[in-house]
């Protein structure tokens, strides 16, 4: 059988390749030849000790004895060193004493910290008394040794000695703020006491008004109510629902957790969240013998439909794996009649031609390999970009989650991070690789696929990715959630420019807004000199920087039918002038069909994730292809950036409830009153006269037209004014009313 390259599903890494090399690069013979190096020398050394051994001897007796008085039990100490240096002198690793110089400085702190403490056992000789200043008081010495290793501690692991200090003044502040109330803890564990008794005096005389003594019973008062910070008014004293308890419980643990903790980054007053806030999900790692049984089976159905062609890498994902096929040959063979010396006849072929075999004839077999596999469905990329091969991938018998963490994690996410703030983590590739892209660059993001194929999750990821590094004075959310419950749970958080909107009319007035603001900040830029945002806020700090503006609709058809021509001209003039001023769209729905994703709409999204649909005329409408109707769902999704020409298919990365939750509650917590909103205000709207008709500015150019002309129709003043057929047709029948009021008078 063929042989085949195979690629590991974390890391990318091969299997059944040739043996690498060591980590150094060294095959065997040549650590062979190092170690017969190491041995000359060794005897070299040998040689020169037997030949002065007579010299070294008479001096070492003659000086022994001074050596010991002034060294000590340091000897020993000073020979580990001299071996340290000729170990690091031929491991050639000298560099790390000038790389590490912090931690080797630290040892020689601890070397001298138990030098000292030979001393004080009279086994230090006079260096040692030297380190404790031995003439005076033992516990000078004593402090001595202590600086030592803090200075030691501070060398070798600088990080954790500042946390550990930390950590003792949050311990002492607790200390201090137990002892000022002390009687607290044990007053909340108490039971609740009985009501007091008053003893009131009677009276002397029933005529007489005796004011009797002040009594001062021991009461126990029911709390205060609470104020709210926003609302300023008293919340009654209600008893909370056990789910009411348990959100509130778990808010304290995860800011005790995560927003009380010393080692978060702090910029401009704000605690970005730690990357520990978010799960782990372990790996699941696939059977290479699984995978090599089903390239047996690709190699044997193809060949008996006539296709050769071998499989040469196999590259194993979350969801499916990707197996690269290299197509053969098409041979031509001819029949060549030989006759031997004794008149028998031998036929034999000789091959006359040989050429490729299409990749046609490979994408044409999809159905009848995935009936070979026993798969659902197969897809076939062809070719592969970048690389000469067919890709067949097939789903995964048992499928891996996606999680956050692990793509925030990678390089790839990180490089792109170093660069742009409006990061994304979008999944894992076909071949186990994380997928990352930048906002900026898209500039805009069109989602797309059938309900609970995960479209709402992507939103949520991608949403929770750019909480995790973006501080509220950075990035400011518009979230359009006609649903009223997929992105509802981020109200809390402050980086809202306004409340989620659940409301299609205020939506509507929220896009204007946006188109208002837009225009708002192009003055700025333009009286500034600055090209974009980027220039605009090199040279600003706090408030006067602009903030990026995210403006996120988890379904658009609702728009659509609200305002058709509204949604889709503003939504184009945004997409194709806001990349300047930073703001960026990310819009999803679950109708991708041509009264919704409208061509306009598509031309000025170039950048689409499509999730499972169920048609192919849905695949076409998002991506101008088909594939899509051939996903498996549940964040299985083809990614179509703006630079590639065909789509990439991708697992999206999962974030659980209770990562969202305690990601919100993490900001939450934090300081509201400071993360000012932005103030969205409703632009004026058209004045309507009497019959209901908003006065229109071209209404009057119409009469005009109306005059001259006997006879206008709706086309015609599409024609003449250069406008739509809706806005033509409603100056039409409000000239139409107008007409039949005149005659009527």
């Amino acid at each position: 059988m063929a042989k085949m390259t195979t690629k590991a599903s974390v890391g990318g890494e091969s299997r059944g390749k040739l043996p690498r090399r060591s980590p150094r690069g060294r095959t065997s013979s040549g650590r062979r030849l190092s170690w017969v190096r190491r041995l000359i020398l060794l005897g070299i050394v040998v040689a020169l000790l037997y030949w002065q051994w007579s010299t070294i001897t008479s001096w070492v007796s003659n000086t022994w004895g001074d050596i010991v008085k002034l060294f000590g039990w340091g000897l020993l100490i000073i020979a580990i060193a001299v071996g340290v240096l000729v170990g690091l002198i031929v491991e050639r690793k000298l560099p790390s004493l000038v790389y590490h110089w912090n931690r080797w400085l630290g040892g020689i702190a601890f070397v001298l910290v138990v030098w000292g403490i030979l001393a004080f056992f009279r086994l230090g000789g006079s260096v040692g008394r030297s380190i404790i200043d031995f003439p005076a008081p033992d516990y000078v010495g004593i402090l001595r040794i202590v600086g030592l290793v803090i200075i030691g501690a501070v060398l070798v692991a600088p990080g954790t000695f500042l946390r550990f200090l930390e950590s003792i003044k949050a311990w002492l502040g607790k200390e201090f703020q137990r002892r000022e109330a002390p009687g607290s803890a044990a007053e909340e564990h108490q039971p609740p006491l009985p009501p007091p008794t008053y003893s009131m005096p009677v009276p002397p005389a029933p005529a007489e008004k005796v004011v009797p003594p002040p009594v001062k019973p021991v009461v126990v008062l029911p709390e205060p109510p609470k104020m709210d910070s926003e609302t300023k008014t008293a919340t009654p004293l209600i008893t909370p629902t056990p789910a009411q308890q348990e959100l509130r419980q778990v808010a304290q643990e995860v800011w005790k957790k995560y927003g009380e903790s010393s080692a978060v980054t702090v910029v401009d007053g704000w605690r970005l969240p730690p990357i520990d806030i978010l799960d782990v999900l372990p790996n699941v790692e696939f059977g290479q013998a699984d995978d090599m049984q089903r390239a047996a089976l690709i190699e044997e159905a193809l060949v008996s439909y006539g296709v050769e062609a071998k499989v040469v890498q196999i590259n194993a994902g979350p969801t499916v794996t990707q197996f690269g096929v290299e197509p053969g040959w098409d041979r031509k063979m001819r029949e060549v009649r030989d006759r031997d010396k004794d008149g028998n006849i031998t036929v034999r072929l000789e091959e006359v031609s040989k050429t490729r075999v299409k990749v046609e004839r490979i994408t044409s077999l999809a159905n009848n390999l995935a009936l070979a596999l026993a798969a659902s469905s197969i897809r076939i990329e062809a070719p592969v970009p970048g690389k000469a091969v067919v890709g067949i991938e097939v789903p995964n018998t048992t499928s891996s989650v996606v999680n956050l963490r692990g793509v925030i994690e990678t390089n790839s996410f990180q490089k792109i991070l170093a660069r742009s703030t409006l990061s994304l983590a979008l999944g894992k590739g076909a071949g186990g690789e994380a997928i990352a892209a930048d906002l900026t660059k898209m500039p805009h993001l069109l989602i797309a696929g059938a309900t609970g194929s995960g479209k709402t999750v992507c939103l949520n990821s991608i949403i929770c990715c750019l909480l995790v590094h973006n501080i509220p004075n950075d990035v400011k959310f518009i979230m359009v959630d006609p649903k009223r419950v997929e992105l509802t749970p981020f109200n809390s958080i402050p980086h809202l420019a306004a409340p989620v909107i659940v409301d299609v009319n205020k939506a509507l007035s929220t896009l204007r807004w946006l188109n208002l603001e837009m225009d708002k900040r192009y003055q700025k830029l333009a009286t500034s000199g600055a090209r974009n945002i980027e220039g605009y806020n090199r040279s600003r700090q706090g408030e006067d920087k602009f903030p990026y503006l995210v403006l996120v609709i988890d379904e658009l058809a609702d728009l659509m039918m609200a305002g058709f021509d509204e949604v889709e001209h503003i939504l184009c003039r945004l997409a194709q002038l806001a990349r300047a001023t930073g703001i960026h769209l990310i819009v999803a729905t679950q109708r991708p069909s041509v009264d919704v994703v409208t061509g306009l709409i598509k031309a000025n999204f170039p950048t689409r994730i499509s999730f499972a649909v169920t048609s192919q005329v849905d695949s076409r409408t998002i991506l101008d292809m088909g594939g899509a109707e051939k996903l498996l769902g549940r964040g299985d999704m083809l990614y179509m950036p703006t630079e590639a020409a065909k789509p990439n298919r991708l697992q999206g990365c999962y974030v659980s409830d209770a990562e969202t939750e305690r990601l919100v509650y993490f900001w939450g917590s934090q300081r509201k009153e400071e993360a000012a909103q932005l103030k969205i205000e409703e632009p004026a709207s058209p004045v309507v006269d009497e019959r209901g008709y908003p006065n229109d500015s071209l209404l009057e150019a119409a009469r005009q037209l109306a005059r001259e002309h006997e006879h206008i129709s709706t086309s015609f003043l599409q024609r003449k004014l250069r406008i739509g057929y809706p806005r033509a047709a409603r100056i039409v029948e409000q000239l139409g009313e107008e007409r039949d009021t005149e005659v009527e008078e």
